[in-house]
């Protein structure tokens, strides 16, 4: 992995400027099919489907920070990534901010290592998040595996950590707070994180949610033929696939009715995405009220 990647750690400490909500995964890619839409117009700050719900439960106190740890780097081609990391003070930063946003009950430790694995994930036994260099690098190999230049296979990889990082993040406060998710939490952290970007994140938001659908239709073409695993607590790749772009749809239906027109999302399945996404943004808004700073 060259320099370039390195923007892609300064990707993820400014990424944590969310006052929203965040969620934990083991598997972050299990793949799609279709081609996902690649259009570049951004999320409207005065969209019409916003919320206005919002929980009037009393704060919670705070009594936990978001913590960084720093783990020595073992694998040569990362080392010089990780210095980076370190002296930027990214991790800080973005803990920094997520203490600003957030009321914690317990500590949460955010992590960035090589785990000898591709993998990204929230640990409940010690209350880490981790993504691993091993995930990053993957990401820029399966953009660039698809045909995506180099400079375009980057900036798909940023967008794509922002997704995952927010999906584990998401993991970590279902977890803290003891949230209720009815139905998969795999699912519920996917929404969450897509909800984030959408709603708080504007034009980086909007592409990384669709960085993580062309991720999940490429991984799925190139496991088509294959056994699926459907006893993994994950959804499989295709659903998150629509699901993605359902969420981007929901969230301004006339702004990217082009996802509907060209075919990458069914109509019977747009015409409930509006729903599905006020849903989304309705229930995160009343669950993470409490914990709320601002």
């Amino acid at each position: 992995m060259n320099r370039n990647s390195i923007n892609l750690i300064l990707a993820v400490g400014a990424l944590v400027l969310v006052a929203g909500c965040f969620c934990r995964s083991n598997r972050d890619l299990d793949g799609p099919s279709d081609n996902p839409p690649r259009p570049t117009s951004t999320l409207s700050t005065s969209q019409a489907n916003k919320s206005t719900t919002g929980s009037t439960s009393a704060k919670k106190p705070d009594t936990g920070d978001f913590l960084v740890e720093h783990l020595p780097v073992t694998t040569p081609r990362y080392i010089e990534i990780d210095k980076q990391v370190r002296g930027e003070k990214l991790l800080e930063n973005a803990a920094d901010d997520l203490n600003k946003a957030l009321n914690l009950n317990d500590d949460i430790t955010l992590r960035t290592k090589d785990c000898k694995e591709i993998n990204a994930y929230y640990d409940p036994n010690d209350s880490t998040v981790t993504m691993c260099y091993e995930l990053m690098e993957h990401f820029y190999a399966t953009f660039k595996s698809a045909g995506s230049t180099d400079s375009e296979s980057y900036k798909k990889m940023f967008d794509a950590v922002r997704f995952v990082f927010l999906h584990e993040i998401a993991h970590a406060l279902i977890d803290k707070f003891k949230l209720p998710v009815i139905g998969n939490e795999e699912d519920a952290a996917d929404r969450c994180s897509a909800y984030i970007n959408l709603e708080e994140l504007g034009d980086e938001g909007v592409s990384a949610v669709f960085a993580a659908a062309d991720a999940f239709a490429i991984e799925s073409k190139k496991n088509q033929g294959k056994a699926k695993n459907m006893a993994d607590e994950h959804l499989l790749g295709e659903q998150r696939f629509y699901n993605s772009l359902c969420m981007i749809y929901g969230s301004n239906t006339s702004k990217y009715e082009k996802i509907v027109t060209e075919g990458y999302l069914p109509k019977e399945r747009a015409v409930r995405c509006a729903n599905e996404y006020q849903r989304t943004v309705d229930s995160w808004v009343n669950l993470l009220g409490p914990y709320r700073k601002n």
